[in-house]
């Protein structure tokens, strides 16, 4: 009996930009006696089904995007005589899905760290359980990953992940469902132990995998602080204290390791967070801006955001500190018009955004959005496409898949994707490209970045957005060719001897 633990995808690149953490956790997590697990990241190959016999374990992950190849993974295993096990946030929201779609013996909802273990010896005493309930478990029991069963070669980051939760709830995002409102931070002796193990493999650069890497604000602390019962305040100081125990730690590791992260605009407000980030090398940050206009950040629950001019003075301030920007900008809003797409690229540009990516708005399961376009959607009568209710897009067959769902109240689906790639071809347009490619001094490095823009835009915007699937097929193809290059921008020489700095912080004794 063997373990295989699959992420699915549609599209293999051979070569990926972040290792997909869930799969080396779930290996850490897997009894020994099993064996090290068989791991297959299908956004570098495709899996062999032939390797698969019966007896064998299929552990596969699936969010929503990926549902659909997950199923096709699942029944083909299933069919082999494997027992076959989902998990993931598509699987946690819908659990009787892949037992009627994907073959399934088993799910699990919520964190495997704990549960996996006793998941797979039931299903060796051929005794799983339909559902398993794994819950939300505490940040001292997140399990490190098998760093060490990570394929040669074919990953440019790596990825740690220091909290699960996140305080928020935007309308678009099910993060604050699934994993809870309430932060739980990873231990950061754990975190730092796994970025020595990642250095040593030759990874000089480590996404911070998190929901929000910024858990605690400013005004968090000034609300608390308003309340007699200062229970609340204390909490939020001592989650704060470990964030700048860990980027301090993060400070010590060897200077040519740098970090990118997940933060809500927020952090702006904080110089004290912006410089401990600084310090500690996180010099690029994936920032929800969703929207540049007021009526925009309402349709989406983000009110705490900016807009306008004091947006772009907002953005600049992650700048200033060192700190990159990769801002993330949503079309087909009910408030959006025409003028907003080229406004949005314009003010990223102006902002100092250094990556920019312009999604287009999907109803995804687990958010506010989804209920209220589901409940509309059904008071309508049910729409389907290739047999499928549209509340059930995931399972639309990918060349019959809508880019956009919601009806707008003046824009067509068809403008609202072509203004969307618009956006993208004059933000990464060759001259835009090169004036953002200042930031790197230079000359190779300048060639660098042009050519990691140009990847970026192959992999997230031609693949996603076109209609066309010979021109999606050509992106991938392209992407295939320019991401072996672009890799080795980003590794280092193997650090095999490198030990874990001691810390005597004054700051962590108080």
């Amino acid at each position: 009996m063997r373990v295989f633990l699959v992420n699915p995808s549609h599209v293999s690149f051979g070569t990926a930009v972040i290792t997909p953490r869930w799969l080396y956790v779930l290996a850490a997590a897997t009894p020994r006696q099993y064996g090290d697990p068989i791991i297959c990241d299908e956004t570098l190959d495709p899996l062999d089904f032939n390797r698969i016999e019966a007896g064998d374990v299929v552990g596969i992950g699936i969010h929503t995007g990926n549902a659909l190849r997950g199923y096709e993974v699942g029944k083909a295993a299933r069919e082999r005589g494997a027992i076959v096990v989902f998990g993931g946030i598509h699987a946690t929201l819908y659990p009787n899905e892949p037992h009627a779609l994907g073959g399934a013996n088993a799910v699990v909802r919520g964190d495997g760290d704990v549960i996996w273990s006793t998941v797979i010896d039931e299903c060796v005493a051929g005794q799983p359980k339909l559902v398993y309930e794994a819950g939300r478990v505490s940040g001292d029991t997140f399990k490190a990953a098998r760093w060490d069963l990570l394929p040669k070669d074919r990953y440019m980051w790596a990825s740690i992940q220091t909290v699960r939760g996140c305080p928020k709830h935007c309308s678009f995002c099910s993060v604050w469902r699934t994993d809870g409102q309430e932060p739980r931070q990873s231990a950061v002796d754990k975190v730092i132990g796994e970025a020595v193990e990642l250095r040593r493999l030759g990874f000089k650069f480590i996404a911070l995998a998190d929901d929000n890497f910024y858990p605690v604000s400013v005004s968090d602390m000034a609300m608390a602080d308003r309340r007699v019962d200062k229970s609340h305040l204390n909490e939020l100081k001592a989650i704060r204290a470990q964030r700048f125990e860990l980027m301090e730690r993060l400070a010590q590791l060897p200077s040519d390791m740098t970090f990118f992260t997940q933060i809500t605009m927020e952090a702006a407000e904080d110089d004290e967070f912006l410089d401990a980030m600084h310090k500690a090398r996180i010099k690029g940050a994936l920032i929800g801006v969703e929207s540049v206009t007021p009526e925009g950040l309402k349709d989406v629950y983000k009110g705490f955001n900016l807009s306008g001019e004091a947006l772009v003075e907002r953005l600049r301030k992650f700048k200033e500190h060192g700190i990159h920007v990769l801002g993330s900008f949503i079309f087909g809003l009910p408030s959006d018009r025409p003028e907003t797409f080229e406004a949005t690229a314009a003010l990223a540009k102006r902002a100092g955004v250094t990556f920019a990516q312009f999604v287009m708005l999907t109803p995804f399961p687990g958010t506010v959005d989804f209920e209220k376009w589901e409940k509309d959607q059904l008071s309508k009568g049910l729409q389907q496409i290739a047999g499928v209710p549209i509340t059930r897009h995931w399972l639309i067959p990918q060349e019959n898949r809508p880019k956009v769902y919601s009806p707008h109240p003046v824009m067509s689906p068809d403008e609202i994707r072509q203004r969307t790639q618009a956006t993208w071809d004059d933000f990464y347009s060759f001259s835009s490209v090169w004036e953002r490619a200042k930031v790197v001094k230079s000359l190779k490095g300048r060639l660098a970045f042009v050519l990691i823009s140009k990847l970026y835009r192959r992999m997230y915007a031609n693949t996603g957005i076109a209609t066309d699937s010979a021109r999606a097929a050509r992106s991938v193809q392209v992407a295939r060719f320019m991401a072996k290059p672009c890799r080795r921008f980003f590794t280092g020489t193997p650090m095999p001897h490198l030990q874990v700095p001691s810390f005597n912080s004054a700051a962590s004794q108080i």
